[in-house]
């Protein structure tokens, strides 16, 4: 073969047609690879980022939920509390304003036995009748929880007796009830009218 007809060949060899050549796959260059899984990694970041931030909120958000379920409930039990409260006290001091109306009636009976001579005859009769009166007046206020209050002889307390005066008197220790005026009453414990009292001092 000539020398003239192997540059030949080779010339041919050289230019032959670029659709024979085996192309490369579009998309697939390593360049393009590395493009895409960083864009894949970071597209994932974010959502489990998002996803977080979502749980972190509805958790913050179940968290203020149960504390004011508590608190309400809490404030349920306590108007709950206070209603009752009130309910007792209603019932128990219910009679208050009726009780201290009888109050009068009774000082009245006490002080037509007061004017009463025991010794006479005439009147015999009608102390009975007012002592009767009197007795049973007090059974029913005891029935009650009305209860009387007479502390001659006893210390005097201003939460439930009411000073009249002030008497000097060195048998007994200052400060003590020396005469009743006038009794005093009390309703499950709560004054209703105190005891008129006079008191000793040195």
């Amino acid at each position: 073969m000539s020398e003239d007809q192997s540059t030949n060949n080779s010339e041919e060899n050289l230019q032959q047609d670029p659709a024979e050549q085996p192309a490369e796959s579009p998309g697939t260059t390593p360049d393009a690879e590395a493009q895409a899984n960083t864009n894949a990694n970071g597209e994932g970041l974010d959502s489990v980022e998002i996803m977080q931030a979502r749980i972190e909120t509805l958790e913050q958000q179940l968290t203020d939920t149960k504390d004011q379920t508590l608190r309400t409930q809490a404030e349920m039990q306590n108007i709950r509390r206070r209603s009752l409260a009130d309910v007792e006290k209603a019932h128990k001091f219910a009679l208050d304003k009726f009780s201290a109306e009888l109050l009068p009636v009774i000082d009245n009976l006490e002080r037509a036995l007061e004017t009463i001579t025991p010794d006479e005859e005439s009147t015999k009769t009608i102390e009975e009748g007012i002592t009767l009166t009197l007795k049973s007046f007090l059974d029913v206020i005891a029935k009650f929880d009305i209860t009387v209050i007479d502390p001659a002889g006893e210390p005097f307390d201003p939460q439930v007796h009411q000073a009249m005066s002030m008497i000097e008197n060195k048998e007994v220790e200052p400060n003590t009830v020396l005469h009743v005026v006038q009794k005093g009453y009390s309703l499950n414990g709560r004054v209703i009218r105190p005891a008129m009292v006079m008191v000793s001092k040195n």
